[in-house]
């Protein structure tokens, strides 16, 4: 049985733009769609006190009207839906083991605040054992696409690129298949960048250290990527490399970018807690495009 692409829904404008992104790509890989709500509550011996009432109307309406929203625009998709009573971390986190992805909304331009903002999107990225996608308010098909020849928004010209920051230093594997596949299935130009950065040096020697690091890096980047051109033939493919730290030069050249996707490293069993990492930290909440996480080892 496929798994199916999962989408956090809390009732916030980022969750129902994410209801709408997982529509789109639950369609376009042919799976199902699952929406959940988790609403931790009380135990279940104070199921029927009055007070329960009105939060769990609230929660209902909030799956119910998600649901029939999607199933009018989006008949073709086989959907479902979960009122779940734990915390929603917890909820997300287990719900996306059980997933192909998992999509939430994000707050642009924000580090606190709001269910799918902060913490709770935070400890489900940092705990998630697949993919997670996060998505702005406000994203639209339109904003996937470049725009028509005069200038216009349009949903039916190409998609604008994928770009992936990759560290070739570090396992990949995880990180550029979820990147070709997206690339491939979206029919997009798929941009990977691989940044270096110039040690400190007396400023006369910069000049042919910075022409060897360029080399360097450009010929590191070329030898990971040469087995994926051979398997997707199809795929677009500009491998960059620039100078600079990761984090900025990836929020530079996603300006108009259809998706980002970078990694996170998951820590051996036994570690202490769990992280995101500096760069997809940054770019999650910097970054106006939507931006998928990919755990890796």
């Amino acid at each position: 049985m496929p798994r199916p692409i999962v989408v956090g829904l809390d009732g916030s404008r980022e969750s129902l733009a994410a209801a709408d992104w997982a529509a789109e790509e639950a369609l376009l890989r042919g799976l199902p769609l699952r929406l959940v709500h988790a609403w931790e509550g009380l135990p279940s011996d104070a199921a029927d006190l009055p007070e329960l009432d009105a939060p769990r109307h609230w929660a209902w309406r909030i799956l119910r009207t998600a649901m029939d929203r999607l199933h009018e625009k989006y008949p073709q998709v086989p959907l479902s839906g979960d009122q779940i009573a734990r915390p929603a971390a917890d909820a997300l986190v287990t719900a996306n083991a059980e997933s192909e992805l998992l999509v939430l909304g994000s707050r642009a331009f924000s580090g606190i605040g709001g269910f799918m903002a902060g913490s709770v999107a935070s400890a489900t990225v940092a705990h998630a054992e697949r993919p997670v996608v996060l998505v702005r308010a406000g994203t639209t098909t339109e904003d996937e696409r470049l725009p028509d020849a005069a200038g216009r928004p349009s949903a039916v010209t190409p998609h604008r690129a994928v770009v992936v920051g990759l560290d070739p230093a570090n396992s990949c594997e995880e990180l550029l298949a979820f990147a070709f596949e997206c690339a491939a299935l979206h029919t997009a130009p798929l941009h990977v960048l691989h940044t270096w950065q110039l040690p400190y040096m007396p400023a006369a020697a910069e000049a042919k250290a910075r022409w060897a690091l360029r080399g360097a890096a450009t010929r590191r980047l070329d030898r990971v990527l040469g087995p994926w051109r051979e398997k997707y033939p199809g795929v677009e493919l500009h491998a960059l490399t620039e100078e600079g730290r990761p984090a900025q030069r990836l929020l530079d050249v996603t300006k108009d970018a259809d998706l980002l996707v970078v990694g996170r490293r998951m820590r051996p069993a036994g570690g202490l807690g769990a992280h995101t990492g500096p760069v997809a930290h940054a770019v999650v909440h910097h970054a106006r495009c939507p931006v998928a996480v990919v755990p890796h080892p």
